[in-house]
């Protein structure tokens, strides 16, 4: 499977029609689609007819734009019209959305060609996919292992080359963590830079659409696609669109830097110090930053998004739309059956501890708290970006696990975000960029954060760092 440069320039060329890049993706993805498991649902009808027309378009010499004809995978909580959307809950198994989302509209318009139901862990939450009403998606390098979460079929789809690039959505490291463990490149940009209108919502004052690639280039196509305000969207904000013409070079660069963590495995720590070495080859100056205060951005996060997530999840009631228990005799017994049957053991579990900390006597306690200190989190990276143009960590402490290794213990699954959760906290970007392999050939990410707004630079330097062949890794061929 070619990368995404390859089709853009194959389409843009002629050397290749919309329907043969289309059907090359949907042979990859019949051959590997039974070992990844990436879909929740999968038209291929719809697929081809959108192809079809796109072929029509690129033979009258009339294409929509330079990206018409292209291939791109979309996460199973951002609504399409006519399609199920399922946000991976059996709550919203029947669902068909009756609009698109924003970012749907401008993909549309731009000849994108929509392979939507990519799998994700329920209502995003989770960290492994493994939380999915449907079935477990996994990791195209070793498939007895996580893809990460909750984006884990979105990640899995472009590692596995199903598809050159696709739309995830980031609460706590959702895009970074899983394009880290499966070794692609992942975004979530600042908060407000893309319209959050038809993203089926977790916490709003988290949550964000960003793209995978499995290269630079896609990341900065579709962030030029899906950028901007939107009236649909309050939160959106009217920053102009990145400068994705942005040169940068590496040296004279300030680059903050972190202490190794003691949770961090060996492997991620060898490539941390192989980036560290390398950046300051290239003229970079390092200086350690105090992240002192983000030990504390886990159980920060956790008391904002549960809370959030129990007030966005109190309208699938079994009442306007969704599943509905029909056995219930009265209006509590039908609330009751419908969401105890309809949701999933961790989406039950985060409502539970949202409205614990919502509740009388209880809200100035926690979630009162938890505000504060977000905003003494956002006030650090203020401080940070005074001092430094970007900010280096790994994106997650530990390579892949293996499936079933940390459901038994919820903790020790929430430490799975411990490096990326600030991030949301405070809104700024950040990327997850593919950095090497670890001894046992699993893929090692590293992220780098920006200032708020500054995607165009951001990815500037990730082009650069991507030019070193080192730190590249080659996506599986064959799945095993």
């Amino acid at each position: 499977m070619k990368t995404y440069s390859e089709i853009k320039k194959a389409l843009n060329s002629v050397e290749m029609s919309p329907l043969e890049v289309t059907n090359e993706c949907i042979r990859r993805i019949e051959a590997c689609e039974p070992k990844v498991s990436a879909f929740i649902h999968f038209n291929k009808e719809n697929i081809l007819k959108q192809a079809e027309q796109s072929d029509i378009r690129r033979k009258e010499g009339k294409p929509l734009s330079e990206f018409d004809g292209i291939p791109i995978g979309i996460k199973d909580n951002i609504c399409i019209k006519g399609e199920r959307t399922t946000a991976g809950s059996k709550i919203l198994e029947n669902f068909v959305s009756p609009y698109n989302a924003t970012v749907i509209e401008k993909l549309l318009q731009k000849g994108f060609i929509l392979f939507a139901g990519l799998n994700m862990d329920e209502f995003a939450m989770g960290s492994s996919t493994e939380n999915s009403a449907y079935h477990i998606s996994k990791n195209p390098f070793d498939t007895n292992r996580i893809p990460g979460g909750s984006s884990g079929g979105s990640a899995a789809a472009v590692a596995s080359s199903m598809l050159p690039i696709a739309l995830g959505s980031d609460t706590g490291g959702s895009i970074r963590q899983p394009a880290s463990l499966c070794g692609v490149y992942g975004l979530k940009p600042t908060y407000g830079r893309v319209s959050r209108y038809g993203l089926i919502a977790y916490a709003s004052s988290l949550d964000q659409i960003g793209p995978f690639s499995n290269d630079p280039e896609g990341i900065e196509d579709v962030m030029k696609v899906i950028s901007g305000s939107d009236i649909h969207d309050a939160t959106s904000k009217k920053n102009p669109s990145p400068d994705f013409n942005d040169t940068l070079e590496i040296k004279g660069l300030k680059i903050g830097i972190m202490e190794e963590g003691k949770e961090w495995s060996e492997g991620i720590k060898k490539k941390y110090s192989e980036m560290i070495d390398y950046l300051k080859s290239k003229g970079a100056n390092l200086e350690k930053l105090d992240f002192s205060l983000n030990e504390y951005s886990i159980p920060v996060y956790y008391v904002i998004a549960t809370a959030e997530c129990s007030s966005n999840l109190s309208r699938f009631d079994g009442i306007r739309y969704g599943f509905r228990n029909e056995e219930g005799k009265k209006l509590e017994e039908l609330y009751l059956d419908s969401r105890s049957q309809g949701f999933g053991k961790e989406v039950k579990r985060r409502i539970l501890l949202g409205t614990f900390s919502l509740s009388s006597g209880y809200y100035d306690a926690y979630y009162g708290k938890a505000q504060k200190a977000r905003a003494l989190i956002r006030k650090g990276y203020e401080s940070y970006f005074k001092k430094v143009d970007f900010i280096l960590q790994p994106t997650s402490p530990t390579t892949a696990f293996k499936i079933g290794e940390k459901t038994k213990d919820p903790v020790q699954m929430y430490k799975a975000d411990i490096l990326t959760t600030s991030v949301n906290l405070a809104g700024v970007p950040a990327i997850s960029i593919p950095a090497g392999l670890d001894d046992s050939g699993l893929p090692i990410g590293m992220q780098i954060t920006a200032p708020f707004f500054e995607e165009g630079r951001l990815l500037a330097l990730v082009k650069k760092i991507s030019e070193e062949k080192k730190f590249s890794i080659p996506l599986p061929v064959d799945i095993k």
